[in-house]
Order: structure tokens, then sequence, then C-alpha cells
């Protein structure tokens, strides 16, 4: 972190919490749980990603943690994918939560924090140059 350096475990206690962070091709809602589990939402406000939304759904579950000051999320469950679907009479596919827990496994969303407090939180996507700001609700 760039202000001043604090220790992983209190980055984790501060997160914990729900956050609403805009960008501007998507509002993301992440409630960020002490059992170091996340439920996110996320509402594309980008016209062209509108249909991956439609596939993937905007609602995800996972694990989370921070090391080195870095945040990492990574998604076991896709619950409003069209590809978890059930059969009648026969039990429920969820091949959609299968990819993203093998997905997870090798690539994981990564942010660094760049500055932390109580109700305000800049992070930035490690592939991207753009910062984002969060707010607690």
């Amino acid at each position: 972190m760039n202000d001043t350096d604090i220790a992983d475990l209190e980055i984790e206690k501060l997160l914990v919490g729900k956050w609403r962070f805009n960008t501007s091709w998507e509002k993301l809602s992440i409630e960020f749980k002490n059992d170091m589990t996340y439920e996110q939402t996320r509402i594309q406000t980008l016209f062209l990603s509108k249909p991956l939304e439609f596939i993937t759904g905007n609602q995800f579950t996972g694990v989370w943690h921070v090391r080195e000051g870095r945040l990492f999320l990574n998604v076991k469950t896709l619950p409003q994918s069209i590809f978890n679907f059930k059969v009648p009479l026969v039990i429920k596919i969820s091949a959609a939560d299968f990819v993203g827990k093998i997905t997870s496994v090798f690539v994981s969303e990564t942010y660094e924090i760049i500055k932390l407090s109580k109700s305000k939180c800049i992070i930035k996507e490690l592939d991207k140059e753009e910062t984002i700001t969060g707010i607690k609700i």
C-alpha cells in the first residue's frame, strides 16, 4: 500500500462487510465475510458486455484472501448461470460452477490495494491501469 503499510490481517479485518464499487463498465457489490468467503453481484453497464452477463449470470460466490497487500478473489460458484440447469426427474447439472472452480485454481481476480480505511477502498486490478474506488455500505 502506498500511504502506510499495514499487515495483511489488518487489511482483511477492514475489508469484512459489504462494499460497492462502480466502474465505467459495471457496478459491483461485494460482501466479504468473516469465514473468508464472498458474495459478489456484477451489473454490466456497457451494452457489449450484457451477453456475457446473460451467460454467466450476475452473482458469484467464492473465497478471498489478502497476501502482500493484494486482494485475491477465487470464484467457486455462478448460481445464476444458464449453464446451471435442472433437468426434470434428474439431478441438477452445475456446468458453470464446475468451470468456475477449475478456472479459479489457475486464475484469480487480483487487486492491488492502494488505500483502505473503514469506509473507503481504492484498488487497482493488476492487469489494468484504472483504479476503482469503493465505499462501504
